[in-house]
């Protein structure tokens, strides 16, 4: 979910700051990766470590989670993620009338936009 946040945050910010949806998601892949990636090199080493125990419960553990978070880090949100955000394009920002009495929540960059 991490790996999911500093994505997408990246995203928006660039969105509210006046790029199409193609271009933020573009430059907030490549601005995100170096974090992206070292956040799933730490996990997997640290649940790579769990193989080395002596319980085989702990070994599967530790082999599945190192696993999932390698394949969730490449596939899913280098992949993934940005060819759906991609394909859907504007209608990424989309919200249902019903959600509509949310808070308006805005970034420093979307009050920066604004003002000039």
């Amino acid at each position: 979910m991490d790996y999911h946040v500093f994505i997408l945050t990246r995203v928006r910010e660039l969105y509210a700051g006046g790029m199409k949806t193609e271009d933020a998601v573009s430059t907030a892949i490549k601005s995100t990766a170096g974090v992206v990636t070292s956040a799933a090199i730490v996990m997997v080493c640290v649940f790579g470590v769990f193989a080395t125990l002596s319980w085989m419960m702990f070994k599967q553990m530790g082999v599945g989670l190192a696993f999932a978070i390698l394949l969730d880090a490449t596939l899913v949100r280098g992949v993934l993620l940005p060819a759906s955000m991609k394909l859907l394009g504007e209608h990424n920002w989309w919200l249902p009338k019903t959600l509509g009495r949310l808070p308006a929540i805005r970034h420093e960059g979307e009050v920066l936009a604004a003002k000039a």
